[in-house]
């Protein structure tokens, strides 16, 4: 009869870890359950000295692990009894779940399982929802002013471009003839203004041996771009004996190029004789600005001379600038009169540094070198003068 209540009490024992193994959520960290409803009190168990041997009993059977694992994990995953869908408890009134953290495997949870990442959505075919069509690739070669290719010069209609127009706004407030008088002043301002300005490029006194000597060199003109009116004079002199060569021309000066104007006039001579020559000439700003004269003279007894000189401004500073220079004179014919020998008569080098106290004012020193050549050094040489000299030169340029 013992025997038989034993063997009665095993099913019971064998039961009671599965009862024992339910999860206590109250017990997980950020987890607060509400209170169960009261349950009446259990009776106790009359056979609960048997429970010491179930142990045994459940570690001898292979089946055993297995129902405590299959009960929690139902559990775990919330596997409701008849298929129901998993409980939220965190849908539950006082249920707060703790945020897991950074870098937590949730896949490693027990009773934890994550959900498959979705696939992408095709917004286009869910109801109600439309996207619109791909756009097809911008054609900017017909848009306006977006040409791709360049227009073939035949294309292009060949009319007549439209007349200047002639009404003006200004003419319905004020009277022809104001307004005759702003057009004209308009045009003179805008290339047709009358200035005028003078310039010594030279005026300087020469220290060299012997006697010393001076020389100038400048010009005065009137006019527009275009037209001017233009007087130059040039000469030299020895202290002590007073002025030994000088000329003025009178010329009319005509742009023919951005860079270039041609001068015709008359040139007169008044030492070391009076002559008077018809002249022909031009002044030009070459490239890398070098300053170019030329001239060509004709006496009125059939006497022809050249001249060509040059300057060219280093600017070291922008005020301090040092300019070489150079002169050279040539004669047709040999002329005792004026002691004037053929071929290249005389040359004249400089080098001057002058410093700008203003644009329009600037003291220069220098040294310059001449020499006479041919027929004319003869000429030098019968009337005792040298033949050749350096000067040390102090001088002003200056124009306004």
């Amino acid at each position: 009869m013992n025997r038989l209540a034993l063997i009665s009490l095993v099913p019971l024992a064998l039961a009671s870890p599965v009862t024992a193994q339910t999860m206590d959520h109250s017990s997980m960290p950020g987890m607060a359950m509400p209170a169960e409803p009261s349950k009446p009190a259990q009776k106790a168990q009359p056979k609960a000295k048997a429970k010491p041997a179930a142990p045994a009993r459940r570690a001898a059977s292979p089946k055993a692990p297995a129902k405590p694992a299959a009960a929690a994990d139902a559990h775990a995953g919330h596997t409701m009894p008849g298929g129901a869908a998993p409980m939220d408890h965190s849908a539950m009134p006082g249920m707060s779940m703790p945020a897991p953290s950074p870098g937590a495997d949730r896949s490693a949870m027990p009773g934890m399982t994550m959900p498959a990442a979705p696939a992408p959505q095709d917004h286009g075919a869910m109801p109600g929802m439309t996207t619109p069509a791909q756009a097809a690739p911008a054609d900017h070669a017909g848009m306006a002013g977006m040409n791709s290719a360049p227009v073939a010069t035949a294309d292009i209609p060949k009319t007549p471009p439209p007349p200047p127009p002639t009404d003006r706004a200004a003419d319905r407030f004020f009277s022809p003839a104001a307004m005759d008088s702003a057009v004209a002043e308009l045009r003179r301002e805008h290339g047709a203004v009358i200035t005028s300005k003078f310039m010594t490029n030279l005026a300087e006194y020469q220290a060299r041996k012997g006697a010393d000597g001076y020389t100038w060199d400048g010009q005065a003109w009137f006019g527009g771009d275009i037209n001017r009116f233009v007087l130059k004079s040039e000469g030299e002199g020895t202290r002590g004996e007073g002025v030994e060569a000088a000329e003025l021309q009178a010329l009319y000066s005509r742009a023919v190029g951005v860079y270039t104007d041609v001068q015709v006039g008359i040139r007169q001579d008044f030492e070391p004789r009076n002559r008077t020559y018809a002249t022909v000439g031009f002044e030009s700003l070459f490239p890398y600005w070098f300053d170019v004269e030329g001239a060509a003279f004709l006496s009125n007894k059939g006497e022809l001379l050249g001249r060509i000189e040059g300057a060219y401004d280093v600017r070291l500073t922008n005020r301090l600038i040092l300019q070489p220079r150079a002169e050279f004179n040539f004669a047709a014919q040999n002329t005792a009169e004026t002691r004037t020998g053929s071929g290249l008569s005389n040359a004249e080098f400089g080098l001057r540094l002058r410093y700008e106290v203003r644009r329009e004012f600037a003291p220069y020193i220098g040294v310059s070198w001449d020499r006479k050549f041919g027929k004319t050094a003869d000429y030098a040489r019968a009337l005792g003068e040298d033949a050749e000299a350096t000067s040390f030169v102090v001088g002003i340029r200056a124009f306004f």
